[in-house]
């Protein structure tokens, strides 16, 4: 399996205050092989109040939830908001050492302040799994809908409601959080249907 190796972090330094986290601790699948035969991504749904994150473990067909989260930034300083996600988000990859990554794309709205700031949040989204030395993936949100859920302008609660079905008893720590496990599944898909799991599994199992 990928292992990524950060530099150390003082516990002073990190507020878990600002995290949650919703987790199944457990090995990947067994099934009978060698441990380690799946694939861990990290999907993300950028943004600077709340960052979504899902783990899920890809083994073949077969889908299991590893963990799920939001990342917090409280008013204030843009720069040190954009370094507390930065900071969590981090610790997220530590915790959970995914092999694969995928972002959503942000959209543009009529508020070009809060588009900007959007978009500030997902550079930072980029970059943590870029600095894990992950390949990151990049989707639209109506990508990812339509590969979940089978319907490109599908509602939210309709992503939240097939995300559970492809993980059996997840339990999501928000919308964000959903979102993000929805990246991560349409993630696995494109992995699986572009001929580039064998690649990432042989990186998983090294």
């Amino acid at each position: 399996m990928h292992t990524t190796v950060f530099p150390r972090m003082a516990s002073r330094d990190f507020d878990w205050r600002m995290f949650s986290i919703r987790a199944k601790f457990s090995e990947k699948p067994n099934n009978g092989q060698s441990k380690g035969q799946a694939v861990r991504v990290l999907g993300i749904d950028p943004g600077l109040r709340n960052l979504g994150w899902g783990v899920i473990d890809v083994d073949g067909a077969r889908l299991t939830h590893v963990a799920n989260g939001i990342c917090h930034s409280q008013d204030g300083d843009l720069a040190q908001r954009l370094l507390s996600l930065h900071t969590q988000l981090t610790e997220v990859l530590r915790a959970f050492a995914p092999d694969a990554a995928a972002v959503e794309h942000t959209f543009v709205n009529k508020d070009a302040v809060a588009t900007l700031k959007l978009g500030q949040a997902r550079g930072i989204a980029l970059l943590v799994p870029a600095q894990a030395g992950l390949t990151v993936g990049e989707y639209a949100p109506n990508a990812v809908k339509k590969t979940v859920v089978g319907v490109g302008h599908a509602a939210k609660v309709q992503v939240d409601h097939m995300v559970r079905i492809h993980l059996p008893g997840v339990q999501i720590s928000g919308p964000d959080a959903a979102d993000a496990l929805a990246v991560a599944i349409c993630h696995a898909h494109h992995l699986q249907s572009a001929g580039r799991f064998e690649a990432a599994l042989k990186r998983a199992v090294g």
